[in-house]
């Protein structure tokens, strides 16, 4: 195994972000998936979409194995680095694609479908408008976290073209519990992982600094748990107004079509 990862352990001098490569690599991945997400949701019947989005699942899950892999036997020498262990926000897709067709509930595939459309789309926006921390001396991995984040902008974009969230205002405060459960996980596995090395899964471990910038910053003059709070909160509006927005597109997509 560990040879075989070594064979893919192609170096590449890490892109500046907003460099030449990142804005064309975001500009034209940014145009595929919308266009894509805009074309399956018009091409497969609704009815089948969470077998696409399990499939979705499917790939992120043998990515992220992929990943943890190279990290373990190439980058890390044979040591795990908890840092990367995969409980973020931008990995809550994997998991959510792939219970979904599990969920025996339409109320709670709903449930699931409108957290990826407002939260995974906004963490995976986020993440590639502020890449730094996607970027490694090795093509694969940059290559992984850039397509992962434009995997998560497809999905939550097939979830709003298709209809499948629940756009009210009810529909949003009814992932807050999801989110904070998520949350409550997080903040366990950073506080059980803090003996065996660093982790900060969802960004609110309460032993280090936000590694998100602002909220660094506030974090350093403010305390760890303020910076903390307004990040959460953060989360929760940006969550929000892409509810709201897709509220909008979904009242204009219905006046037109009546």
């Amino acid at each position: 195994m560990k040879d075989f990862l070594e064979k893919t352990a192609w170096p590449m001098n890490p892109p500046a972000p907003y460099s030449l490569f990142h804005i064309i690599f975001i500009a034209v991945g940014l145009m595929a998936a919308v266009f894509l997400a805009y074309y399956t949701s018009r091409k497969i019947n609704v009815s089948r979409l969470p077998r696409l989005l399990f499939f979705c699942g499917i790939v992120l899950a043998a990515t992220e194995c992929w990943k943890q892999l190279f990290l373990y036997y190439v980058v890390n020498e044979q040591t795990y680095n908890w840092w990367y262990f995969p409980f973020q926000l931008c990995s809550l897709p994997m998991y959510f694609c792939l219970i979904l067709p599990l969920v025996p509930s339409r109320d709670g595939q709903r449930i699931l479908c409108t957290f990826m459309q407002d939260f995974n789309l906004l963490g995976g926006i986020m993440a590639l408008a502020e890449p730094s921390g996607l970027f490694h001396p090795y093509w694969f991995l940059t290559l992984h976290g850039l397509v992962w984040h434009l995997l998560l902008i497809f999905i939550g974009l097939v979830i709003a073209f298709s209809r499948l969230s629940d756009t009210t205002l009810l529909g949003f405060v009814r992932t807050l519990p999801l989110f904070f459960i998520c949350c409550i996980i997080a903040s366990i596995i950073n506080r059980t992982a803090k003996p065996l090395g660093q982790a900060d899964m969802f960004y609110i471990s309460p032993y280090y600094p936000s590694a998100q910038i602002v909220f660094h910053e506030i974090a350093i003059k403010y305390g760890i748990s303020a910076g903390n709070a307004v990040y959460l909160f953060a989360t929760c509006l940006g969550g929000f107004l892409f509810h709201i927005i897709f509220s909008r597109f979904r009242f204009l997509s219905v006046r037109t079509e009546a």
